[in-house]
Formats: structure tokens, C-alpha cells, sequence
């Protein structure tokens, strides 16, 4: 048997959060998130507690959430998605960045931008 690596421990550990919040199951954050976790985003609170009750009510919680890619580097992940909420069909292109220290998120950061009419993304946005 093979150890995997600490960068793909990581990207299944917020493979598996990612899903699982995307199917409404917000509560798999808890034990993911450190209890001294920092929040780099701005409006968003730092630690676990605060940051579980900010994201129950954030429009991500009630959002489809369509993974687009997952790339980790030993103790970062970054998930790239497309949020849609019913208000927003076009959509918002969303980017986060987790680190993560002893199997736990212990930092996040995120790039959120609404996803343009196509005419003006040629290539598109994913």
C-alpha cells in the first residue's frame, strides 16, 4: 500500500466538503473547518463558529454549484465553480483557495466574479 500524498489527502478532504455542501449538507463544514480558522474574504467572519452561522444564510448555501476543476498543492486547494442561484442564471464565477493543517481547513480565501454575457467572453469563463 502507498501513502498518497499530502496534496491529494487535502483535495479529497475538500472534494468530499465541496459535494456534500453543494447537496445542502452544510453541517460537513464543522468538522472540516479549525476552530481558530481565518477568513481572508471581506464581509465573511473568521473562526468556525461565526463563519458556519454567516454561511447558512449566504446565497452559496442555497446555490447549484457546478465544479468546473480542483487543483491542490500540498496544503492549498483551490475549487473553481459556477454558482447559480434562481435570481442569477447566467451566474457567478467563484475561485477558493483553502489551506489546509492537519486535515483541517484552517484558511480561506476566494475571487468572485458575476459571469459576463457571452458575447463579451469569446473563450468563455471555463
Amino acid at each position: 500500500m502507498t501513502d498518497i500524498s499530502v496534496a491529494e489527502r487535502n483535495r479529497a478532504l475538500v472534494l468530499h466538503g465541496f459535494r456534500e455542501f453543494a447537496a445542502g449538507n452544510i453541517e460537513v463544514l464543522r468538522p472540516l473547518l479549525r476552530e481558530d480558522f481565518v477568513e481572508h474574504s471581506p464581509g465573511n467572519p473568521s473562526g468556525r463558529d461565526a463563519f458556519m452561522e454567516w454561511i447558512a444564510a449566504a446565497p452559496v448555501a442555497g446555490a447549484a454549484l457546478e465544479l468546473k476543476r480542483v487543483v491542490a498543492d500540498d496544503e492549498y486547494v483551490v475549487v473553481h465553480y459556477r454558482m447559480v442561484t434562481p435570481e442569477d442564471e447566467r451566474g457567478t464565477a467563484v475561485i477558493d483557495i483553502w489551506r489546509l493543517a492537519d486535515g483541517q481547513i484552517a484558511e480561506h480565501w476566494d475571487v468572485v466574479q458575476p459571469v459576463p454575457e457571452p458575447s463579451t467572453t469569446p473563450n468563455g469563463m471555463f
